[in-house]
């Protein structure tokens, strides 16, 4: 306790009073020169007369300078949902039951007309700036940057995350879950790690870096450190990251209750793999039974009689490439029906999860004063799972490698367990974005960029229960995040002028249910797909939706489509023929924002993107046709290894064989779904090649070598022809030829979105079932291990990985 008076002005300066008002009071500011000066981050501290005094005993000590939010600034948690249809919440007429959404949105207020990017990491870029997607150079997916402005994956330091300025201001930050912000050259142990979580703004950090993560066994990050998940039969990541949540926020207020916090609540759910407990899953047999088709008409049945969609809403029309339910096999649709019930546990077990946290802030007592922003999505519903779902979506989605129905069928016991790493078909994606059509991607269309949202603030918001209607998209949040704390936008941070948020706050609609939107124009764009919101008029083109394998036409080519969504809440009807000059208008309007927000050149390439060398991206393997790997070195990403696919290539191993043999991993990368691994089993060598979990190539040497000092060699002869073909694999032990054998199919383009290469140890989930999950360590010495992968010959390999193939929806006979 301070035991001398302090004057109201160094009150101020150590941020005991403020001049900022209290939202939830209405208090106005104070005269005079009380508030600190929030404008430039970090605030500087005051200058204080120099001491002439000799003796400390005889001198005043000057007052603590500490910087401290406003007085009744709110806690702020934000809750990001991934892959969620704008129909399948309960709160918005879906069959997901989700109790704590409910909840909140019976206590808060739901918002119906909230816009997303259409896409994962442009979402979550634009929701922790304020800014559009492009201008904090997001305009895709981190691991499809390019070299282009708005596109090369880097945020600029003149852009400074809403997470950085609360902590500037006094908060305490954590994320946790999922954060796909950071470029992919830069997830190494060798850094840098400026745009990492916790040098993002963040003080804590749990959670995965990429675009997802195995739920049963996830590559995890504790800051920016890799961490092994839990060894518990039970362990899920939704339920870790929400138990390493709840430690945090009660650490949090037993050491500082009178510091706000900042909480990003961002799960891999329900994004693909779609891992839940089985007995979640179970809780929705038969539910599904009736298809898609029917799944749409009883939600927007149910979304009238919420009042989330006007009445005059209709569905809007269905995309042709989308089968009937009724065109379907018995068959199909019992595979298609346990892949939604498998969703919908996914979505359920989430917001169970959610719940638990909101929990923990009651028993706190800080619900009250929390901004508990509940967004359902960062984009629309994920049609990226093929029009038959996968069991296994590395295959289809990042290989073009086609399962047959059979072969779902026999996973389907196991659809959603640990081995699977299942997607949905796209027939259930569109009828989860009801009343609207299409999804993720596609921005050009609701169903891809409309998503629910529900805002919970007991002490800031009177209003319970109500529907906002005004049209507000992500870039909005991280304004209303500052207003409510009552900080205002920064100009200067870290010593770099700040571009202005590019956002508008909705704290505005509150306590007003009809005032009028504030948000009056907003492009969207995502690989092509592209349209314009301004004042009521939408008009967008759908250049290429996720299921096909090419774009539909050129850029300068596209069939745009114009719609009147103040009367046309789902874009049911398409005005551009009645109305010319409308559309020319708003595709005008469309390339001055695209300009101004750094969207051209347009970019429609997906899959072609993932090669750094055709995208124009960094890569921490440039050039490089050799690597040294020594012990130690885990947790290497795909994007910062060298690239061994499509080419002949060799791993040389120098090791210690202790006596009585070894056993265990040399290396490997990748694990259960696509990998390779070089190993010891029962004393002798191996190399077994996962081909996407479909057939494994073993090579094992007869013999085992003797103790001491030995040389592991592994050469692959590739045929060439083209991607994913075949080769000869040889082993050899100090030189000596002992095994060979054929791998007739390799991996093309991605073994992995999130598992790892490692030295000594196979991460994540096995390659092989040789082995166990923990329980594969070289029992024997490693010196080193060195990967040579020389560029093929000119023509061998396509310059380019080639879309995925036609999707074909298996019939049943």
């Amino acid at each position: 306790m301070l035991k001398f008076p302090l004057s109201r002005y160094a009150l101020a300066l150590l941020g005991l009073v403020s001049a900022v008002p209290a939202a939830a009071k209405g208090a106005k500011p104070a005269p005079g020169p009380a508030a600190l000066d929030r404008s430039v981050l970090p605030i500087a501290p005051p200058q204080y007369p120099a001491i002439k005094e000799l003796d400390a005993r005889k001198a005043k000590i000057p007052p603590r300078f500490e910087v401290k939010a406003p007085p009744g600034a709110p806690n702020v948690v934000i809750v990001l949902l991934d892959d969620f249809g704008f129909g399948q919440s309960s709160a918005f007429g879906g069959a997901i039951n989700m109790p704590t959404l409910d909840r909140l949105a019976q206590q808060g207020l739901k918002y119906n007309q909230f816009h997303v990017t259409a896409l994962c990491s442009p979402t979550r870029a634009a929701l922790l700036t304020g800014r559009n997607h492009h201008s904090a150079n997001a305009g895709a997916v981190m691991d499809i940057a390019t070299g282009f402005p708005g596109y090369n994956g880097v945020r600029p330091n003149a852009i400074a995350p809403l997470a950085e300025i609360l902590r500037l201001n006094g908060y305490s930050t954590a994320a946790f879950g999922k954060y796909h912000e950071t470029p992919p050259w830069e997830v190494s142990p060798s850094g840098p790690t400026d745009r990492w979580p916790t040098r993002s703004g963040f003080d804590k950090f749990y959670g995965f870096i990429g675009g997802e993560t195995n739920m049963w066994a996830p590559t995890i990050y504790d800051g920016v450190a890799r961490v092994e998940p839990p060894r518990d039969p039970h362990y899920h990541f939704t339920t870790d990251m929400t138990n390493q949540a709840i430690a945090w926020v009660r650490q949090q207020q037993s050491l500082t209750p009178d510091r706000p916090f900042f909480v990003y609540y961002a799960p891999g759910a329900t994004h693909a793999p779609h891992h839940v407990p089985k007995e979640w899953a179970d809780k929705y047999k038969g539910r599904f039974d009736a298809g898609w088709d029917r799944y749409r008409e009883e939600t927007l049945a149910r979304q009238k009689q919420l009042g989330v969609v006007p009445p005059n809403t209709q569905l809007a029309p269905t995309p042709e490439a989308i089968p009937a339910w009724n065109t379907l096999g018995e068959p199909e649709r019992q595979v298609y029906a346990r892949q939604m019930e498998v969703y919908a546990g996914f979505g359920e077990h989430t917001d169970h999860e959610i719940g638990r946290l909101v929990q923990t802030l009651e028993e706190l007592g800080e619900m009250d004063n929390t901004l508990f922003v509940y967004i359902v999505g960062d984009n629309g519903a994920s049609p990226e799972g093929s029009m038959a779902g996968a069991a296994n979506e590395m295959n289809s989605l990042f290989n073009g490698i086609p399962e047959s129905l059979e072969q779902k069928t026999k996973r389907l016991d196991s659809w959603g367990g640990p081995e699977t790493f299942p997607h949905y078909a796209v027939g259930w994606a569109n009828a989860g974005n009801a009343p609207f059509n299409y999804g993720k991607q596609v921005a050009s269309r609701f169903g891809g960029n409309q998503n629910p949202m529900v805002i919970h603030w007991p002490q800031g918001i009177q209003a319970k229960g109500e529907i906002r209607s005004q049209f507000h998209h992500v870039i909005d949040i991280a304004p209303t995040v500052l207003e409510a704390a009552h900080i205002p936008q920064p100009k200067l941070v870290n010593g770099t002028t700040q571009k202005p948020m590019e956002g508008v706050s909705l704290a505005y609609t509150f306590n007003d249910a009809k005032a009028g939107s504030r948000h009056h124009t907003q492009y969207f764009e995502i690989v092509g797909n592209r349209g314009i919101y301004h004042d009521g008029w939408f008009a967008g083109t759908v250049h290429k939706a996720p299921w096909e394998p090419k774009p539909r036409a050129a850029l300068d080519q596209d069939q745009w489509e114009l719609y009147r969504v103040v009367d046309d809440f789902s874009q049911a009807q398409d005005l551009a023929a009645k109305n010319p000059a409308k559309l020319k208008e708003l595709q005008a309007l469309f390339l001055k924002e695209a300009v101004k927000y750094q969207v051209l050149p347009l970019d429609d390439r997906t899959v072609e993107r993932l090669d750094p060398t055709v995208a124009g991206r960094p890569d921490l393997m440039a050039g490089r046709t050799s690597l040294t790997l020594y012990p130690g070195g885990v947790g290497m990403a795909e994007n910062a290894f060298i690239n061994i696919k499509n080419r002949s290539h060799s791993i040389t191993a120098e090791l210690e064989i202790p006596k009585g043999g070894a056993e265990g991993v040399v290396v490997a990368q990748g694990g259960r779904f696509a990998g390779w691994s070089l190993y010891f089993k029962d004393g002798k060598p191996v190399y077994l090649y996962n081909w996407v979990g479909m057939e494994q190539y073993k090579i094992a040497a007869p013999e085992a070598p003797h103790a001491g000092k030995a040389t592991l060699r592994y050469e692959f002869a590739y045929d060439g022809g083209g991607r994913g073909k075949g080769g000869t694999g040889r082993l050899f032990i100090d030189g000596k030829k002992v095994a060979e054998g054929r791998i007739e199919k390799t991996v093309p383009n991605l073994f992995s979105a999130d598992e790892t290469a490692n030295v000594g140890v196979d991460g994540e989930t096995p390659v092989s079932a040789d082995y166990k999950q923990g329980e594969n360590h070289f029992t024997g010495q490693i010196v080193k291990v060195t990967l040579d992968a020389p560029a093929p010959p000119p023509g061998a390999v396509a310059a380019t990985p080639p879309p995925p193939p036609p999707p074909a929806t298996p019939r049943a006979p």
